[in-house]
């Protein structure tokens, strides 16, 4: 171990991950043509690179939250997820034959798992090991408010536009809503972080987040945050290749749907287990803080850089979901209405929540 309690890994993997990056970009290894040979092992260490790095950034980003104190520490591991999946999303757009729903359904299994997978996990063992939890109503009414306003907005109004197919949006009603997105979500950090901080920040606890950081040890974590977050955009090209060669080669249905689950899941893992942990520390609300907050973050920052590259490349973006997932979606939203709406949770307003992400996994598979 070295430093503050953290193993050598923690230093050398956002490193490894740049260095990587740097290499693949130096060597000339394309990621369609060329010797399959090369192809394959290169993308397999770079997908474990990738991988072990995402895990060690938000260790960091953990690290700066706690430093900063809530609600701004919730916002530094917001971001780093946001970023991490928008570039991953984004490279698979543009590599090979364009695939217009996989946005869709990175951003809709980003809102299912948060929303019901981890929410419901934090609340079921949170209340069986403390039997009642408090949580601020007031936070958790406005987290929701963003939520459900920008899901309903990006993900269920274009299958009822008329300008276009049903499901999409124009350039115009395109760019018209990612700029609402983006006001919506500055408003609400701001809400957050200045206007309505207390709405935020639970009073009565266990408060691990003031504990002392060295200084040094805070400029370090920053610098191999950006280190790593700067290696797994340039490796998520590589990666996002093989996925989609991998899924075409064997023919794979649902394609997309299990792509975009699979990202999701990936991204969210470290930061579902930052939430697990807290709720287990009677730490209810950065739970919520924490689940609730990425699910706004993918929708009001994924969903306006995904338009922005589907406008600047001309590569079809189709945002409305099909019939199954909207009800999905909203029966998610209507449940997180309900448990939001006490100042008290138990283990059974959980199990509600993990009964529908289980329905929602399984129509992964079996639509």
């Amino acid at each position: 171990m070295t430093g503050y309690g953290r193993s050598v890994t923690s230093y050398t993997m956002p490193l490894a991950a740049l260095a990587m990056a740097l290499a693949v970009r130096a060597s000339g290894v394309s990621v369609d043509e060329g010797s399959l040979n090369v192809r394959i092992p290169v993308g397999a260490l770079s997908g474990a690179i990738m991988f072990t790095t995402i895990f060690v950034v938000l260790d960091h980003a953990e690290a700066l939250a706690r430093r900063v104190g809530e609600p701004y520490g919730t916002l530094v591991l917001t971001f780093a997820v946001t970023a991490i999946e928008v570039s991953i999303i984004v490279s698979m757009m543009l590599h090979g034959e364009n695939n217009p729903t996989l946005a869709r359904e990175s951003v809709f299994s980003t809102v299912m798992i948060t929303s019901t997978g981890v929410v419901g996990t934090c609340l079921t063992l949170g209340g069986w090991l403390h039997r009642k939890q408090a949580i601020v109503r007031q936070g958790t009414s406005a987290y929701l408010a963003v939520l459900i306003a920008l899901a309903v907005m990006t993900l269920i109004l274009p299958t009822y536009t008329q300008a276009t197919d049903p499901g999409t949006f124009s350039a115009a009603q395109l760019g018209f809503v990612s700029a609402l997105s983006v006001l919506l979500y500055a408003s609400f950090v701001f809400a957050q972080t200045v206007r309505h901080r207390e709405d935020f920040v639970q009073e009565h606890g266990h408060d691990v987040s003031t504990r002392t950081v060295p200084p040094e040890s805070v400029s370090v974590s920053a610098l191999l945050l950006l280190c790593g977050l700067i290696g797994i955009v340039m490796l998520a090209e590589q990666v996002a290749a093989g996925v989609e060669d991998t899924l075409a080669a064997y023919q794979v249905t649902q394609a997309d749907s299990i792509v975009g689950a699979l990202i999701a899941g990936l991204v969210l893992m470290p930061e579902a287990i930052s939430a697990v942990r807290a709720s287990l520390n009677n730490e209810l609300q950065r739970s919520l803080n924490v689940a609730m907050g990425s699910a706004c973050a993918t929708i009001g920052l994924t969903i306006p850089a995904v338009a922005a590259a589907s406008l600047l490349t001309g590569r079809g973006l189709t945002l409305g979901l099909p019939a199954t997932d909207a009800v999905l979606l909203v029966l998610a939203l209507f449940i997180c209405s309900v448990s939001f709406s006490t100042e008290r949770t138990t283990f059974l307003t959980g199990m509600v929540h993990v009964v529908v992400f289980l329905a929602y996994v399984f129509l992964i598979f079996v639509p």
